[in-house]
């Protein structure tokens, strides 16, 4: 990747592309600071929670939701507005032709999805000023002027969601590619020095601790020495399973067009072991986290709501990620997900079809419907697979909080060990999405040295 980034930066054309891409970065984490008038939610994040949707998104918006700054709706609505055009392609035929319509249908299906991110950003923009309002986090809301504190709120927000949609698409357009993937890339990079933070915390009062007690081998650096030994070992087995793939045979028949002669030649078909992506973890944690989010926002989660309604927080404990109930359902949902994901996205059928089309076959494989089956067949089995890649990914920080508990609760205070821990319960899927949009990044700048026949790279 490296050698990569160096052979791209030695082109003109692709190191203005790489600075404008950094430009667009700045602009944005500029905007993650801007405060939005009539609010004032410094602190507004301690309320979210370890395991809700609002953390889940504060970390996708570079910490913008918590501060409720300009950007505090981040990528979310552009994200889910893409999910949703694909999800009405698959209901609606008809509408999925119409977006496969060349490049007509290419900007359709753009248009479209601004139209749907325009109204999921007023539909969240206006939740989350409810939120404000019952926290108390709004500034002049009184009853004469609440109406015109509201409607300013609402469309800040707005604003800064279209702006984040805008600063995307140019990206798309005179950078690299990828705008939304680059951005959420660039949020989630930017907490690493909040979680270096944590772990330079508990290592200085875990060595504290024991050299307090007498202790001749600290743990301090076994703590450190294994956190990021998980890491690594993360996003090695993540780089490992991406680039992985099923390459199922194709032999092309003959044929005679005027007087040249095309076909008589092998390929393959590749399927790649995780086909869908980091959105099965996504769609997994928002649903586990839905009911510890609402009731972190009725006030289950404290300590007064706790004591008035103790049946609703053991309920609230047992959905946290500290529960064994969260992982169980966590590995299942994402199993779940990665199978419906790619039955919207991959159509054997239509597979075959082309394949039939083309004059290619799968050798021992009957052309059409068998064909279809023994592509169906496979997929399933790969599909498992990647299901399982991601379910392990998502839950071994989850799964490594109580071994960090065992190792440190004894000699350091629990609140700190939680405080750390806390950061690991969607630690999985910011791995996913970091290292997954670094490698698409790295896939597009070798395509675009390799278009400019650029000896370097070839060689």
């Amino acid at each position: 990747m490296l050698q990569t980034l160096r052979n791209a930066w030695k082109l003109p054309d692709i190191r203005k592309k790489i600075l404008f891409v950094l430009f667009i970065l700045v602009i944005y984490r500029v905007g993650t600071i801007i405060p939005v008038p009539f609010v004032n939610a410094a602190d507004f994040n301690a309320s979210f929670g370890d395991n809700t949707i609002l953390a889940y998104l504060d970390t996708l918006s570079g910490g913008a939701l918590g501060t409720a700054t300009l950007f505090a709706l981040g990528v979310s609505p552009y994200i889910t507005a893409s999910i949703v055009i694909q999800l009405l392609t698959v209901a609606f035929p008809k509408l999925g032709e119409a977006f496969k319509d060349g490049e007509m249908g290419k900007q359709r299906m753009e248009k479209w999805t601004r139209i749907v991110t325009v109204i999921l950003s007023v539909i969240t923009a206006f939740g989350y000023y409810k939120i404000l309002d019952n926290a108390g986090m709004l500034v002049d809301a009184a009853a004469d002027n609440k109406v015109l504190v509201g409607f300013v709120v609402v469309i800040s927000y707005c604003a800064g969601a279209s702006m984040v949609m805008w600063l995307a698409e140019r990206i798309n357009e005179n950078g690299i590619g990828n705008g939304i993937s680059i951005i959420l890339f660039a949020n989630i990079i930017s907490s690493l020095p909040s979680f270096a933070i944590r772990l330079y915390e508990l290592v200085r009062i875990s060595f504290s601790a024991t050299e307090s007690k007498g202790g001749i081998i600290t743990l301090a650096f076994v703590i450190a020495f294994g956190v990021l030994l998980l890491l690594f070992s993360m996003v090695v087995f993540i780089i490992f399973i991406t680039g992985s793939e099923r390459r199922i045979p194709i032999m092309y028949a003959k044929r005679v067009v005027g007087r040249k002669m095309y076909g008589g030649q092998n390929s393959t078909l590749p399927l790649k072991l995780n086909m869908s992506g980091v959105m099965p973890v996504i769609f997994a944690s928002s649903i586990i986290s839905l009911p510890a989010t609402i009731l972190t926002l009725c006030g289950i989660a404290t300590e007064e709501g706790a004591a008035a309604h103790p049946n609703w927080h053991a309920f609230y404990e047992f959905m946290s990620p500290s529960s064994w109930f969260y992982p169980l359902m966590m590995f299942i949902l994402i199993i779940a997900f990665a199978y419906f994901y790619i039955t919207i996205s991959f159509n054997p059928v239509e597979v075959a079809n082309n394949l039939q089309k083309n004059g290619g076959a799968i050798p021992g494989i009957r052309q059409g419907k068998p064909t279809a089956q023994y592509i169906s067949k496979i997929l399933s089995k790969i599909t498992l697979i990647g299901a399982l890649f991601l379910a392990i990914i998502a839950i071994l920080p989850i799964l490594a909080t109580p071994l960090l508990e065992l190792l440190v609760g004894k000699i350091v205070n629990a609140s700190y060990v939680s405080y750390f821990a806390s950061s690991f319960t969607f630690g999985g899927t910011s791995i996913l999405i970091v290292v997954g949009v670094a490698l698409e990044t790295e896939r597009e700048l070798e395509a675009q040295l390799t278009m400019r026949n650029y000896k370097g790279f070839l060689d």
